[in-house]
């Protein structure tokens, strides 16, 4: 081994390990998240580690990323002999801090922490509606050391809900991968025109999100088909999986494929299903609407802005947060509402432009992933300066 190995090694050795708990088998943003973020830790000379589901999307990622996965066929396998096994393993990899993203696996991190104390960071990804001050949540939630809310929103929501002091509460917002480049028309690329049969100058209009009620496609349908006489050259695009192991909520599913298929609009509505070169086809798209019910923060919306595109999204949650005043706002539910606000763009080319422009000069400003990826590292490293501080 060379000088400039042995470096690095004992570099990687004196960094904490790090545990992802998600034993979801869903998958949506929360679930992509451990993934992403052990990617880029592993780039960071870190050793970081998984905990999820047997043959999981969750665990098939974590694996993608590099990451050591420890796998159980269900939660109820760890309240046993396996939870000691698992113990050990972190132990042996010398795993000091333990992130959790959903709210149900705490009780994992609360019952190793009887074990051995390490230091617990929970991301609430969702945004917490109702109290957990019961005696239950009180004991699992003591075993927390920090909450992450993931917007404003969800930060003033866990403040009133979660048994947590409010000084182990902080906003985070989360980060995506943003590239610095400039934007043409000239490089826009046609994959969706290419697909789909279609001139290079067409107008897509796009949502991308898990298929479910929440996320609104539905209603952006009714909202396209209310102005699509009008904009002949518009076409909808909507990106995510249509079948329950991709995420999709079957039922909501169905209803759309319906929907869509008996539109007088047909042939002008595409369910693309769900794509892996999702950022590829957002640089097709010009305006992306995202009429989400009520978002706690909008993963999908950082994409779209580091892409160049036009946002037209819901004027509740957290996405106006996120977006402040470069998106156009239209009502939830209200397919008249969602039609005027993808009128404005079509109507305003420069004002589409603008918009765009100014989206992405945001992400780039407060969104990017490694700016995420260094504020959670921060966080990281207190935890562990505090396990081994002697007044703890």
């Amino acid at each position: 081994m060379g000088q400039a190995d042995a470096s690095n090694n004992t570099a990687t050795q004196n960094k904490p390990g790090i545990l992802h708990i998600c034993l979801s088998t869903g998958w949506g943003g929360l679930e992509m998240y451990p993934a992403r973020m052990g990617k880029e830790f592993i780039d960071k000379g870190y050793r970081v580690f998984g905990l999820a589901s047997e043959n999981s999307r969750v665990a098939n990622a974590m694996k993608d990323a590099g990451m050591d996965v420890f796998t159980v066929p269900k939660k109820s396998s760890l309240f046993g002999p396996t939870l000691f096994a698992l113990n050990k393993w972190l132990k042996a990899n010398n795993v000091q801090i333990v992130h959790c993203h959903k709210s149900g696996d705490i009780l994992i991190s609360a019952l190793l922490s009887r074990l051995t104390r390490r230091y617990t960071v929970f991301t609430e990804h969702m945004g917490v509606k109702r109290p957990k001050k019961d005696i239950y949540h009180r004991w699992v939630y003591q075993h927390v050391d920090q909450v992450l809310s993931i917007s404003n929103e969800t930060y003033q929501r866990n403040i009133k809900a979660l048994p947590v002091a409010e000084c182990k509460i902080e906003r985070l917002w989360l980060g995506t991968y943003i590239e610095e480049k400039t934007f043409e028309e000239a490089t826009r690329p046609h994959l969706l025109a290419d697909e789909y049969g279609l001139s290079h100058d067409t107008l897509f209009i796009g949502s991308v999100g898990r298929i479910c009620d929440g996320k609104g496609q539905t209603d952006l349908l009714a909202g396209f088909e209310l102005m699509a006489n009008d904009y002949p050259n518009a076409h909808l695009v909507l990106i995510g999986g249509l079948n329950p192991d991709e995420g999709a909520d079957e039922a909501f599913s169905k209803l759309l494929q319906e929907q869509a298929h008996a539109s007088a609009f047909s042939d002008r509505i595409h369910l693309a299903g769900y794509r892996k070169n999702v950022p590829t086809l957002l640089e097709e798209i010009q305006i992306v609407c995202l009429p989400y019910w009520n978002e706690a923060f909008g993963l999908t919306a950082i994409e779209a802005m580091a892409q160049h595109c036009a946002l037209v999204v819901s004027n509740t949650g957290a996405l106006p947060e996120i977006l402040e005043e470069t998106g156009v706002y239209c009502t939830p539910q209200d397919a008249a509402s969602i039609a005027d606000g993808l009128r404005y763009y079509l109507d305003d080319d420069a004002q589409r432009e603008t918009n765009a422009t100014n989206a992405y000069h945001r992400a780039f400003q407060h969104f990017s992933m490694q700016g995420h990826a260094d504020k959670l590292e921060a966080i990281y490293l207190d935890g562990a300066a505090r396990l081994s501080s002697p007044k703890r």
